[in-house]
């Protein structure tokens, strides 16, 4: 059905043998839909020829990052070992894939997933990855502010007093552990309520792309509330909009960590570039926050410069630690 490349099949067979730890007599479980229907098709193939049960479901694509899955998907995902979701759509930040990982799963989502991706960043180093990723966690966790700087005109302050940092490393073989494929991450859940300044998104933002002109947006007590800056920004307030005040949340903070990940409009790969961090606003329960919302919007900004607590720690997109 699909003209398969031999770079694409490698990508889906790290991705399994390696990132997740695929070990025999494990099952697999792949979600895709239409859009990445290719990409759901290797992973299956690379499982299947590894040696696992695999099952592959494909449903309808949903309407926005965070919608959950059918509940016959939902069933299935918490009865699989490694769950891998190469969807239109997040399933990130859905109460399915925290119910998976609960009952054990080992949960990758891979949403809006290309070709050129799967072989540019699965073949990134990926100890290297999670070794500077767990350190910026490390720091993460014995910070109470983080500040933010860059060029475009970010200047936005983020209260994190005792909010627990996430590795997504690229190393999902124990337990319940989940993330992106490809990844390269340290994030939390900022305080909700606390933050405030500006956020002047500069590179691309999930849903809507790379921007054409800088979206500016004045964060206020912790909500989003005022977004400007050319068309795109109507078509953010758009994608907000239907979920009410808690999808203008500023939800999460976090730094890219993969080296191999290039700025591409597809903020799966743009919010793992190495010398970038983003800000997401909406759903933040799979991080360690209160608000859930079936919205999960990140924002991309270059050249940042980011403080932990006064202590400067990446100037103008260069990290001066990990």
């Amino acid at each position: 059905m699909f003209d398969l490349s031999a770079e694409l099949l490698s990508a889906s067979t790290i991705a399994i043998r390696d990132c997740m730890g695929a070990r025999p007599g494990e099952r697999v479980l792949v979600i895709t839909d239409e859009p990445l229907r290719a990409i759901g098709f290797a992973l299956q193939r690379a499982a299947r020829d590894l040696g696992h049960e695999v099952l592959l479901v494909d449903m309808l694509p949903r309407t926005s990052n965070g919608e959950e899955p059918p509940p016959e998907v939902a069933d299935l995902m918490k009865r699989a070992d490694i769950v891998l979701c190469p969807t239109s759509k997040s399933l990130t930040h859905t109460d399915s894939r925290r119910a998976a990982s609960l009952a054990g799963a080992r949960v990758a989502t891979l949403p809006g997933v290309t070709e050129a991706i799967m072989v540019r960043c699965m073949n990134a180093n990926y100890e290297e990855i999670a070794a500077r990723t767990y350190r910026l966690c490390a720091l993460l966790e014995e910070t109470n502010v983080v500040r933010v700087t860059a060029p475009a005109g970010t200047d936005i302050t983020m209260p994190i007093t005792g909010r627990e940092a996430h590795a997504s490393s690229g190393l999902f073989r124990e337990k319940g552990q989940s993330g992106n494929l490809p990844t390269g991450e340290a994030y939390l859940a900022p305080l909700e309520g606390q933050s405030t300044g500006v956020v002047v998104v500069d590179g691309s933002m999930a849903g809507v792309g790379m921007v054409s002109q800088p979206l500016r947006i004045v964060v206020e007590q912790g909500y989003a509330t005022q977004i400007s800056g050319g068309p795109e920004a109507q078509t953010l307030i758009a994608l907000l909009d239907p979920h009410g005040k808690d999808a203008r949340t500023v939800a999460e903070f976090g730094i890219g960590t993969n080296d191999k990940a290039i700025l591409t409009g597809v903020i799966l790969e743009d919010e793992k570039v190495m010398g970038t961090i983003h800000i997401a606003f909406g759903d933040n329960k799979s991080m360690g926050g209160n608000v859930r919302v079936a919205s999960h919007l990140d924002g991309l900004i270059t050249r940042p410069t980011v403080w932990f607590d006064g202590t400067k720690v990446m100037e103008d997109g260069r990290l001066l630690v990990g």
